[in-house]
């Protein structure tokens, strides 16, 4: 078995800004750079048939290229407890499309689906005991955060490794996009 999604890689000098961000708030587990993505569809775990499977179809998908805008910062919660903070990211049209793609191409293959609705983000931390006021604080402070918008030209199967210092990632296949027609 191997647990897969499929997302979009960020750039260093995205991933440096977005690491700019992390800090103040005791409980926070913040995520290493190189674990930054934008999650297009997760997957879960499925067997290694199926995984080839799924990169067959992948393959297959054909989009443009996307513009990420990357702004803001937000948090997700279940119930009443904030389990995590993230970065916003803008829902485009050509995003959405990309989204649509790769699902449709994904769910002809394997069907189950996490049902969770699609709300591009980067995670930066995972929350556990942390004070909601400091949370609240984190929000407030960094709800101007912008960054200048940069094209995708690729999106990234990946494989997801859980340990106790929380998941790594492996790019296991990258998929191109067409061009990137400017705004």
């Amino acid at each position: 078995m191997i647990r897969l999604f499929v997302a979009i890689d960020l750039p260093d000098a995205v991933r440096d800004r977005l690491a700019a961000l992390a800090g103040g708030i005791p409980g926070a587990r913040w995520l290493e750079p190189e674990s930054y993505h934008v999650t297009l569809h997760f997957i879960g775990e499925v067997p290694e048939d199926t995984a080839e499977e799924i990169h067959a179809a992948l393959e297959a998908v054909r989009a443009p290229g996307v513009t990420l805008a990357i702004g803001g910062v937000g948090s997700f919660s279940q119930g009443h407890r904030v389990h995590s903070l993230y970065a916003g990211v803008d829902r485009s049209p050509p995003l959405l499309h990309l989204h649509d793609r790769i699902q449709r191409a994904v769910t002809q293959v394997c069907p189950a689906t996490d049902g969770r609705r699609f709300t591009p983000h980067v995670t930066l931390a995972r929350l556990k005991g942390a004070t909601p006021s400091r949370v609240q604080d984190f929000l407030a402070a960094n709800a101007p955060f912008r960054l200048e918008p940069f094209p995708v030209a690729r999106f990234t199967l990946f494989s997801s490794h859980l340990g106790r210092g929380g998941a790594s990632y492996v790019a296991e296949a990258e998929y191109p996009l067409d061009a990137v027609t400017p705004p």
